[in-house]
């Protein structure tokens, strides 16, 4: 039997997303001129195909069908990835210059979404059959057993970073993959020798962006004044950069967390989504929940996302076949990655990666793909002893 509590916490987390998707989009409903159930419409018909999605693939015997839809999900995906840079406009959506939606009859699909599974499921399977937890391998021999995996990992950085603009994936996938790497038995040093990598790559990447170098000032912006209060003055001076642009996003957002107080401002109360934000529905979502619902209704939602994972983590732990709980970890991990990355964000942590909160942003493609990742957990929980 599939685990029913990991599914009743993902169906009440998609629920309280959709109502969300209504109550935070007022604004640009009327600047759009929307119909009033525009974007609820949408959202709640994604997240009926996603529960019953989930719970399909809840009843899929894995050990006949998990490698076939994982492969499917991985090829696919990455096929279209390749060939929407050359789709007509027509067909593929532009944002910010770069294609990342393809136009389908009444709504539109992000392959990324569904390919950060697909990199997951590769993953999980191959690494199960190249390193084995327990066994001792040089760094060198890691390395070069790890090497084709750096290359699909760098098609992977040119066809999101570069041909979609979208840096934040790429570093969601980066700490997956090594953590994955890490819990399919990789050394630690193989580990750091990614990390310092990785470093080495997305610098260049904000280096040569002005759209990204622009997203550091503005973080710096908003964060200098606090890590420079705790730096000797001469230090903090030297460091402190002077006109820099005024950080709208995070100053709105964080101001919408304060407002909300304890138990929030009320549904469909909050200031935030009056214009201060555009479309606080999809990225600032957490933003509007808490001024919304408070800290009481923010902690209900990471509560929720707690249980998620907890729940996920002991299926992997309960799994025999190392493959099926490898992909488990990476799901995991995907989704509390995206989280991390999205509220350390929002609350002037980091700077904003453009990353949806799992179930609660606003989007089709972005739902689905985590309600079939889930659903693909659950069928391998019916071989978990819970």
């Amino acid at each position: 039997m599939a685990d029913t509590r990991l599914f009743l916490y993902t169906t009440v987390l998609i629920t309280i997303g959709v109502i969300m998707s209504y109550s935070l989009s007022a604004y640009t409903i009327i600047i759009y001129n929307y119909s009033e159930f525009h974007f609820l419409a949408r959202e709640l018909f994604s997240a009926i195909i996603g529960i019953l999605l989930m719970w399909i693939l809840s009843q899929v015997d894995p050990d006949k069908n998990f490698i076939k839809i994982g492969f499917f999900l991985f090829l696919v995906t990455l096929g279209l990835m390749v060939i929407m840079p050359f789709l007509p406009d027509s067909l593929a959506s532009s944002s910010g210059g770069a294609k990342r939606w393809i136009r389908l009859p009444g709504f539109s699909l992000a392959p990324s979404e569904f390919f950060k599974l697909g990199f997951i499921f590769f993953l999980s399977w191959s690494f199960s059959r190249k390193f084995t937890f327990g066994t001792k391998h040089s760094v060198k021999e890691e390395f070069l057993i790890l090497l084709p995996y750096l290359g699909v990992f760098l098609v992977v950085v040119f066809l999101i970073a570069v041909m979609q603009n979208d840096l934040g994936q790429v570093v969601l996938l980066a700490i997956t993959l090594g953590l994955m790497l890490i819990f399919a038995g990789g050394s630690l040093q193989l580990f750091g020798i990614l990390f310092f990598g990785v470093i080495g790559i997305g610098t260049l990447t904000i280096i040569t962006s002005s759209h990204r170098i622009l997203r550091v000032k503005l973080w710096w912006a908003n964060a200098q004044d606090s890590i420079l209060a705790i730096l000797p003055q001469k230090v903090a001076d030297f460091i402190r950069v002077d006109n820099l642009p005024e950080p709208y996003q995070i100053h709105h957002a964080t101001n919408a967390i304060y407002n909300g107080g304890f138990f929030g401002q009320g549904l469909g109360e909050g200031l935030i989504k009056l214009g201060f934000l555009s479309e606080v529905h999809t990225d600032m979502v957490l933003a509007g929940i808490t001024e919304e619902l408070g800290f009481v209704g923010l902690l209900v939602c990471l509560g929720l996302f707690c249980g998620i994972i907890y729940r996920i983590f002991k299926i992997a732990n309960r799994l025999k076949n190392q493959s099926y709980s490898l992909f488990c970890i990476g799901v995991s991990l995907l989704i509390g990655f995206s989280l991390i990355i999205n509220s350390f964000g929002v609350s002037g942590i980091t700077p904003i990666k453009g990353i949806a909160v799992p179930f609660l942003s606003y989007g089709g493609s972005s739902l689905i793909a985590n309600c079939i990742a889930i659903g693909l957990v659950l069928s391998l929980s019916r071989q978990a002893r819970i």
